[in-house]
């Protein structure tokens, strides 16, 4: 009876190679889902910026009655900590840069800083970023009546 118990202990090489095989497969199926899920949390930086600017232009439009300003800095708005995204108010130009926080000559995208401005009456502002590391940037939008628009989707390519 005590000879049965000392059998062989221990797994075979055919089921370390399955068990391995089985986490291979695992981790394939699981990375890019985690990166692209990592990448869409970075996205909300740029919604939470663009509504700090809406903020902050409502109230300075009732202020000064006007969403119209000189340069991005008049505005008073500035995001917190070290930003993936820079953000955009005002008009084209350097004026229009409120922080740097993207490094915009990796970006591989056409940025319509067109689409950028202030009037007396409405505003667009923007943002846009290099949230996965490779040549295309993230950019957003958002104007006076709070629409919010991914202009170019980074994550979805």
């Amino acid at each position: 009876m005590f000879n049965r118990m000392k059998g062989k202990q221990g797994f075979t090489l055919i089921e370390l190679m399955i068990v391995v095989a089985i986490i291979g497969i695992l981790a394939a199926i699981a990375i890019p889902n985690f990166m692209t899920y990592q990448a869409k949390a970075r996205q909300s930086e740029a919604k939470v910026g663009l509504g700090g600017i809406f903020t902050t232009a409502v109230s300075y439009f009732a202020e000064n009655n006007t969403y119209s300003v000189s340069s991005a800095a008049q505005l008073g708005y500035s995001p917190a900590g070290s930003p993936k995204y820079s953000f955009y108010y005002g008009g084209g130009g350097a004026g229009s840069t409120i922080n740097a926080g993207a490094t915009l000559t990796q970006c591989a995208s056409t940025w319509q800083a067109s689409t950028i401005s202030a009037t007396a009456t409405n505003f667009t502002a923007g943002a846009q970023g290099n949230i996965d590391g490779d040549p295309e940037c993230d950019e957003w939008t958002m104007d006076d009546s709070r629409h919010l628009v991914n202009t170019y989707n980074d994550v979805a390519l």
